[in-house]
């Protein structure tokens, strides 16, 4: 018999730096193509794996002398490498004691709906038989580590947990193994200060618009997002905060194509080396300015001998 607290030792000991245990009924009324038990019926609990971004990612963007560090190590580095190691060495575990497991890596294909909110598009794939989704089903990654009680979702729309704030990456593992799930986070995290909306260099979080969702019996609640707004800011499309985007760049162009920052020589450069544009900004608003706040707060486990920020954040004219 695998039991929940196995299951949390082993991947901890592989590499996880956060493990919680949902179950699958705390999914009900997702839109199909966000449901788990869509991927796998006979699934009995989803694992939930977090990895935490080191602070000293965002130090050279915060300095504004070295960008390569937050899209290499901070996101390339734990989806495609490390949250991969941690997945197949837990499957593996699983298996060996006969229980099927799914791994699920934060890489969104494409998909018949849009990610952000479920709504369908259209002539991406069609379903297989009429009681199932299009694939490929993709989960929600936020809201599903909420399922498995490891947070909450702060204003910003990004998952918070309680030892690191904004500052973690997510994976999940779907599993017939009967596991003792996890309680909803009942804590709280974020206390809406919005620095997060203050901070975001496109504007790309409202201030009074918000979504609502419940899991679990708890409601929980984030500013409405510009979905095409923070995918090109995250690619420099504000020229005072990108060395890289060209000081006289039509602000309108970039807000108009989704990553439409992607034609810089360094987001290309990037795209090539990370499989991903070069994160420019650094999550200025909904991490940066979110951990050093929670850390000031003393409302996140991880702690520091030093503050983050340590001078005037840099702006260019």
């Amino acid at each position: 018999m695998v039991t929940s607290q196995q299951v949390k030792e082993f991947a901890k000991a592989h590499g996880a730096d956060l493990v919680g245990i949902g179950s699958l009924d705390r999914f009900e009324g997702a839109p199909p193509g966000m449901d788990p038990r869509y991927i796998f019926p006979e699934a009995k609990a989803l694992i939930g794996l977090g990895f935490r971004i080191h602070r000293g990612c965002f130090r050279g963007i915060e300095e504004g002398t070295y960008f390569g560090a937050y899209p290499s190590m901070g996101y390339a580095g734990i989806n495609y490498r490390d949250a991969p190691i941690t997945l197949r060495a837990l499957c593996s575990a699983l298996e060996d004691e006969g229980h099927e497991a799914v791994p699920i890596q934060n890489m969104v294909f494409l998909t018949p709906f849009d990610i952000s909110n479920g709504a369908p598009r259209e002539g991406i794939s069609r379903a297989v038989a009429p009681d199932r989704p299009a694939p490929d089903v993709m989960l929600h990654f936020r809201l599903a580590a909420v399922a498995c009680g490891m947070g909450e979702i702060g204003y910003s729309k990004i998952f918070l947990s309680p030892q690191f704030g904004p500052r973690q990456r997510l994976a999940f593992v779907l599993t017939d193994a009967p596991l003792e799930p996890d309680p909803i986070f009942e804590g709280q995290i974020c206390d809406r200060c919005k620095l997060c909306v203050r901070d975001c260099t496109v504007g790309a979080l409202s201030d009074t618009e918000t979504v609502k969702v419940t899991i679990g019996g708890r409601e929980f609640e984030w500013a409405k997002l510009d979905e095409i707004k923070c995918s090109s800011g995250y690619t420099g499309a504000n020229p005072h905060y990108s060395p890289f985007t060209p000081p006289d760049q039509d602000m309108q162009v970039f807000f108009e194509r989704y990553y439409g920052a992607s034609e810089l020589p360094y987001n290309k450069a990037s795209a090539s080396m990370f499989h991903l544009p070069g994160a420019i900004e650094g999550a200025r608003g909904c991490i940066r300015a979110c951990f050093i706040h929670l850390e000031q707060t003393g409302r996140v486990g991880n702690r520091f001998n030093s503050p983050f920020r340590k001078r005037e954040p840099w702006k260019l004219d």
